[in-house]
């Protein structure tokens, strides 16, 4: 593992370069640009707002802001690996041609779609003083969640993108997997309405643990708490890891399939 972070480091400039293309790439001839970024889970927050404090009245305080942080947490785990899945098979003309560490590809997936979060970060500023709640400095604390969820998302999407190679249903199964941690995720609703006997359902899912984290500083103004961070980094770790060992195993074998 410390080889590869050695790699890493060692082809940052190349990395930088494919994330730069990728987001150019999703905004290209796009009028407003990164401005998307923000105006996308602005106008989904305000449809589901609309939807399920009118329908289902959840009882939650500041539910738009609750929802909003929910939303831009989620959406970050499924474009990233959902970017990152098809990065092999994408660029498998580029592999052909010219030695590229084939890492960098999902690497470059999972970057450009944390700078695309952190575009989102005024949007979410401006609820916070719209709906009343002023942000402090505890709002700098969100980067360790953030850093804890790139990792995981980098070990998921690595794992994707080597899987994919061989076996092409899991674009569609995938699909499927993350329509059902949507509904899995407390995201529009409240964790308290889960009834205790499906409450395992929360507790293994990886995601609740990060969206847990993001609205411990952004929704409740507060610090990760320690036990959910411990909990995010073994998660991040676990994937990380075996999303290196399962790449590097099999990448050599990419040619023969892309």
């Amino acid at each position: 593992m410390l080889a590869s972070l050695k790699k890493i480091l060692k082809y940052k400039y190349l990395l930088c370069v494919l994330v730069e293309r990728d987001i150019k790439t999703k905004y290209r001839r796009s009028v407003l640009g990164v401005l998307w970024s923000m105006l996308n889970p602005l106008l989904m927050m305000i449809i589901t707002a609309m939807v399920f404090s009118t329908l289902f009245r959840f009882a939650i305080e500041n539910y738009v802001l609750y929802l909003l942080v929910g939303q831009v947490a989620f959406t970050f785990f499924a474009e990233s690996t959902n970017f990152a899945m098809g990065s092999i098979l994408q660029n498998g003309a580029l592999i052909k041609k010219v030695y590229v560490p084939k890492y960098l590809f999902p690497a470059s997936r999972v970057m450009s779609s944390c700078v695309n979060l952190l575009f989102t970060v005024p949007a979410i500023v401006i609820m916070m003083l719209y709906t009343g709640q002023t942000p402090t400095w505890r709002i700098i604390s969100f980067i360790i969640p953030l850093i804890l969820m790139l990792a995981f998302c980098m070990g998921v999407g690595l794992i994707l993108s080597a899987c994919v190679i061989y076996f092409r249903d899991i674009y569609h199964l995938y699909g499927v997997l993350l329509t059902a941690l949507n509904y899995a995720t407390p995201i529009f609703y409240p964790e308290s309405i889960v009834p205790a006997q499906y409450q395992w359902i929360l507790t293994i899912n990886p995601l609740y643990y990060y969206v847990k984290g993001f609205r411990e500083v952004v929704y409740n103004d507060g610090i990760p708490e320690l036990h959910t961070m411990g909990i995010c980094f073994g998660i991040a770790m676990v994937f990380l890891v075996a999303g290196i060992l399962i790449f590097r195993k099999v990448q050599n074998q990419f040619i023969l399939y892309i």
